[in-house]
């Protein structure tokens, strides 16, 4: 398997996630966000439009697995900013970290790292 254009939107997605959270912690705002209750919007937009690009496979039990992944990624990015301003920049954290590793596992994937869990049986 080889990376696609997919993975590059999706790494794209990834950079325009990061770089504003890594400003948000730097000086606690950036524009446009204001709060983790804005940091997680952007985060949880970005996570949705990269599998989007991905598609999202249930064929597999490595698609099954990234799917729900990615639904318990999306959830916590939806408790951050239901919980808003004070008690959310620990959880925020950890959403980050799941988007990471969302995208690690899925482009991982499609570079053919886990060749054994990703084909149809």
């Amino acid at each position: 398997m080889r990376l696609t254009w997919k993975d590059g939107v999706a790494t794209a997605l990834l950079a325009a996630i990061l770089i504003p959270y890594g400003g948000y912690l730097v000086r606690g705002e950036m524009p446009f966000i204001q709060d983790p209750r804005g940091m997680a919007a952007t985060g949880i937009v970005g996570l949705v439009l990269s599998f989007a690009a991905w598609g999202v496979g249930f064929h597999t039990t490595f698609g099954k697995v990234m799917a729900i992944v990615g639904a318990a990624a999306i959830g916590i990015g939806i408790a951050a900013a239901l919980i808003g301003a004070e008690g959310s920049e620990v959880l925020l954290a950890v959403f980050v970290g799941a988007i990471v590793l969302v995208w690690a596992l899925e482009t991982g994937s499609h570079a053919g790292l886990f060749r054994r869990f990703t084909h149809a049986r």
